[in-house]
């Protein structure tokens, strides 16, 4: 309370939030302790964006990518073989805002805008919180990778043949396309 000029109030309050989130425990006659990272609950959007903070920049962005690897090429099949015409409109949108972006900011906006709404349109409503998740430690490492490429949308014929894929409902090439888009990513980050 000192330290930081709070009431008790906040002090209590702020405890509170830390243990929900699964970093701290308070036990009577033991006192708050600090848990083991693997308790931690990184499933939270605060806590991700803390740990993305204080984490090894590389080893951050490649856990990650691991779990994009995991998840998005799944989700383009899902989106290939599910979406309607309301789900399309927001990723066609994106696709065509890559094609025009004319810088970084620009085309990392579009980038997340269309990762995002993949997700969105493969209508597993398990999926879309996923993407809230991981927005804003997404959009940090589609900034990075946009400024290690040669040109800020180096990527755009793979997000290309990703659209494309979806759009035609075919499940595989999706899929492919969307392993082939993040191995991409992959490189730019061990590179």
């Amino acid at each position: 309370m000192e330290r930081f000029g709070v009431s008790r109030t906040v002090l209590r309050e702020a405890m509170r939030t830390l243990t929900s989130k699964g970093l701290i425990e308070s036990r009577p006659k033991v006192g708050t302790r600090v848990r083991t990272r693997s308790a931690w609950n990184l499933l939270d959007v605060d806590v991700l964006e803390w740990y993305s903070r204080v984490a090894s920049p590389l080893q951050f962005a490649l856990k990650l990518q691991e779990m994009r690897e995991m998840i998005e090429p799944y989700a383009a099949a899902l989106a290939a073989a599910n979406h309607d015409e309301a789900a399309l409109a927001p990723l066609a949108a994106a696709h065509r805002a890559m094609v025009e972006a004319r810088n970084v900011d620009e085309w990392v906006r579009a980038d997340l805008r269309f990762h995002l709404s993949v997700l969105a349109a493969c209508s597993n409503e398990l999926l879309i919180p996923l993407g809230t998740l991981i927005e804003r430690t997404l959009e940090a490492q589609l900034r990075l990778n946009a400024k290690r490429a040669d040109v800020f949308n180096a990527a755009l014929a793979e997000h290309t043949a990703v659209f494309d894929a979806i759009v035609a409902r075919d499940r595989d090439s999706a899929r492919r396309a969307m392993a082939g888009l993040l191995g991409v990513t992959r490189e730019r980050i061990e590179g």
